[in-house]
């Protein structure tokens, strides 16, 4: 796991990111939220004029040592048959069981990971019952 530390500096990074808004976006209804690189050549969004809305830059992203991690700091790992769960560190890494895996797999798994004191991220219905 992830120190709190960092984790705290990714909470402060979040909240401090702005909502990064597509050019004139609120002008027409059939134009989606999602961010698209203003490409025009007079687009005063693209020429960093102030009121405009700012653009995604390398500064607002996240700390190196948690990308990849869940809200908690474990990096998650996905896991299709038990031989998988074996290999899995359970100071820094959390199961995530496949969509493909039926429900006898998903129990066997659960067991498993019990068994390893493995948390997983996306079965706990059967990790408690187990």
């Amino acid at each position: 796991m992830v120190e709190k530390k960092i984790l705290e500096l990714k909470a402060k990074i979040k909240k401090k990111k702005p909502a990064f808004r597509r050019t004139e976006e609120y002008r027409h209804a059939k134009l989606k939220d999602t961010w698209r690189r203003p490409t025009g050549k007079q687009s005063k969004q693209r020429q960093h004029e102030k009121s405009r809305g700012n653009i995604p830059k390398p500064g607002y992203g996240t700390p190196a040592t948690l990308r990849g991690c869940n809200r908690q700091g474990f990096l998650e790992v996905l896991v299709s048959n038990e031989k998988e769960i074996a290999a899995i560190d359970p100071k820094n890494q959390v199961a995530i069981v496949a969509s493909s895996v039926g429900a006898k797999k998903k129990e066997k798994i659960a067991l498993k990971a019990k068994e390893l004191k493995i948390k997983l991220g996306n079965v706990k219905r059967l990790a408690d019952d187990v």
